[in-house]
């Protein structure tokens, strides 16, 4: 093993690529360690056990597929928004086969709190980019959202829908668009 200094950054993306390659049970400090060509003490100065390796991946994996929201201009419409994300969702199960399903068994059991936390982040992020372009899309009817029923309610149940989407890996939103017409529109 060379003792060469080595960044969390790249630490990460060795992660991603043993994911890709060997699947979620891939990653752990010694394969890491190897895939970088470092020593795993070289990778306990940047994660302090496995766990914390893990969710740091989880969030950056999730962060990779989701991160270019911004660029995309579907904000503004609901239904934009949705085929971006099933899409996206596509696409990351396809660059990490199974992730969405592992990931989220990795972190059951209470010594997790740390990655089911980084989870929960990332679930509220995208619940809130739905939200946002529930709020901004034009054509939804005036009398959609009351006191009772709010954006951020809606947009809760569709995260839901599209997690159910994710582990029955079903990349398709016409359902989900078939809803939102007849609710919204």
């Amino acid at each position: 093993m060379h003792t060469a200094v080595i960044s969390k950054k790249k630490i990460l993306q060795a992660s991603k690529v043993l994911i890709q390659q060997e699947g979620w049970s891939a990653v752990n400090i010694r394969h890491v360690a190897a895939a970088c060509q470092v020593s795993v003490g070289s990778v306990y100065n940047y994660f302090s056990s496995k766990m914390d390796l893990l969710s740091e991946v989880v969030e950056s994996v999730w962060e990779e597929i989701f991160c270019d929201f911004a660029c995309e201009g579907v904000q503004q419409n609901i239904k934009d928004c949705i085929v971006w994300i099933y899409r996206r969702m596509a696409w990351g199960n396809e660059k990490y086969p199974d992730f969405f399903n592992l990931h989220s068994l990795g972190f059951m059991g209470e010594e997790k709190k740390k990655g089911r936390k980084k989870m929960q982040q990332m679930q509220r992020h995208m619940t809130e980019i739905l939200c946002q372009a529930l709020k901004e899309d034009a054509h939804i009817r005036s009398d959609v959202f009351t006191t009772e029923f709010m954006p951020e309610d809606l947009a809760n149940i569709l995260f839901s829908l599209m997690l159910s989407a994710l582990i029955r890996k079903d990349y398709e939103p016409a359902v989900v668009l078939q809803l939102l017409q007849r609710l919204l529109y």
